[in-house]
């Protein structure tokens, strides 16, 4: 009987001794170099001779970018005008005063390539997270079940007073810009109107991809039983009526002002000069702008102003990245030369 015991209990014991092993052999990695972790390897060892020189041309480099950058960016011309009308003195100081068109005049200089005409909004927090997802995304996808089913995340811009679904819904779609401009030169006394491109002002990937219209036709139709945006002067399907691939939810001023900015204090793309009348960029002379002045800031005391602008090769104008280069390149050089002077006086002894 002890016998027979001490074989049962020996068996056990190797079976779970072979579990083991093929367990271990099992969860065991192949053996390779990467797995084995017997990859070569190389590991610099740092030295005076190694770091000192390095500081200098990563600073020396710095600074040849930033200099390029920072002469760049201040060969861009930028011409900026507040039309508030809040202030006297300011060129459009009545120009708040009615919706009818008011223009002012300005001078502009001689500008080299393409010239960009932008808007821009002061004191207004688009990054606000509640602003920010007041929007229905499968709506703005053509969707027609969400036109008369508008997502929550739209209130109270989803349905108006009388419980009509409204589309597009949401706040950022309810608050969109709504001024209009003309821009004229003035030649021998007469006005001439200078031609606008609407065209490709947006993202790509909002027109192709993020924004579709629905594939009634004609789009009318879509927005049967639905309302427009309280605060919009014309519902969504006849905001570019003259071209049907500038209208709807793929309207390119719709698209900018749906693409939401980050600080409080932005411009939005409006129009390109036309190249096709103006290809060596906008002539010197004297220039009027006429403004529909619909979109009201005083409610939260804002700024409104228009921008025109040139770029170069590294975009807009923009003296912050040059300098910032600067400044890093600066103190990797002062490092180098502190490191220097450092082991100068506590190596150069001992080695002797």
């Amino acid at each position: 009987h002890i016998l027979s015991h001490y074989n049962h209990k020996h068996k056990y014991i190797s079976l779970e001794f072979n579990v083991k092993n093929q367990l271990k052999f099992t969860n065991r990695p192949d053996n390779t170099a990467f797995t084995q972790q017997r990859l070569p390897a190389w590991q610099p060892i740092l030295s005076a001779g190694i770091v000192i020189p390095g500081f200098v041309l990563i600073g020396l480099a710095f600074i040849g970018v930033g200099v390029a950058l920072f002469v760049t960016s201040r060969s861009i011309q930028v011409l900026e005008r507040d039309y508030t009308g809040d202030e006297s003195g300011t060129p459009c100081a009545s120009c708040a005063n009615s919706n009818v068109q008011n223009s002012f005049g300005f001078c502009f200089p001689q500008s080299q390539g393409p010239v960009f005409f932008y808007y821009g909004l002061s004191n207004y927090f688009q990054n606000y997270r509640r602003y920010g997802t007041s929007k229905d995304d499968n709506q703005l996808y053509g969707v027609l079940k969400y036109f008369t089913s508008p997502s929550d995340n739209c209130a109270p811009y989803a349905y108006n007073s009388n419980n009509q679904p409204i589309v597009p819904c949401g706040s950022i779609a309810n608050s969109m810009f709504n001024d209009t401009f003309k821009l004229y030169q003035t030649v021998n006394g007469t006005r001439q109107e200078v031609s606008l491109d609407g065209k490709g002002i947006a993202w790509w990937t909002d027109y192709n991809i993020k924004y579709r219209n629905p594939t009634n036709n004609p789009l009318k139709d879509a927005f049967n039983g639905t309302v427009k945006p309280i605060y919009w002067s014309k519902p969504a399907y006849e905001l570019d009526t003259s071209d049907p691939s500038n209208n709807g939810f793929v309207n390119q001023d719709f698209l900018v002002w749906m693409r939401r900015a980050a600080l409080p204090d932005f411009r939005k793309l409006y129009r390109r000069i036309s190249q096709d009348k103006y290809p060596d960029g906008l002539p010197a002379g004297n220039y009027s702008l006429e403004i529909t002045y619909n979109y009201r800031v005083y409610r939260f005391s804002g700024k409104k102003k228009v921008v025109f602008s040139n770029v170069s090769w590294m975009g807009g104008k923009n003296e912050f990245l040059g300098i910032a280069y600067l400044v890093v390149g600066s103190m990797c050089v002062f490092m180098s030369i502190v490191m220097l002077i450092v082991y100068a006086k506590f190596k150069f002894p001992d080695e002797e």
